[in-house]
């Protein structure tokens, strides 16, 4: 007996949907791992390797949250806010002038803030080569790179 062609479609949606599905997983790991590093969790004591080498990736003065958003920059996404990833033009000029579409910015959450916040993080090329955080909405940045 034939099966429907519309079976074997439905039936590769969802496997497709499941491999999406696997992806999305592995990249909150990925960010679960940093976040429980950075507060001392017991996470990041039963499995030290990856989530503690990423958090002695960064420099101290990035808060958990800009951690967070590296990790999510580092897997491509899913971004929380639909303007992450966007081309920063360097209107204010404070980062070193380049080619437009060289910049990229990224949101880095702010506890209690009711909006994005005033926290960025700007990287620099594709894949990013140099990375600018700021916390004051691009009124000063301090440059950084793992």
């Amino acid at each position: 007996m034939r099966r429907p062609a519309w079976i074997l479609v439905l039936l590769a949606a969802f496997v497709f949907w499941a491999w999406q599905q696997e992806r999305a997983g592995a990249r909150q790991d990925a960010a679960v791992d940093i976040a429980a590093a950075d507060a001392g969790g017991g996470d990041a004591i039963e499995r030290p390797g990856r989530a503690a080498r990423d958090a002695a990736r960064w420099p101290a003065f990035l808060p958990p949250e800009a951690r967070d958003t590296l990790a999510l920059i580092e897997a491509g996404g899913p971004f929380p806010y639909r303007q992450d990833g966007a081309t920063f033009e360097n209107r204010e000029h404070r980062l070193p002038e380049r080619a437009r579409g060289y910049y990229r910015e990224f949101t880095v959450d702010t506890p209690g803030a009711s909006d994005r916040g005033a926290r960025r993080i700007v990287s620099g090329g594709r894949p990013p080569v140099e990375y600018f955080y700021t916390d004051d909405h691009y009124g000063s940045f301090r440059r950084f790179t793992p």
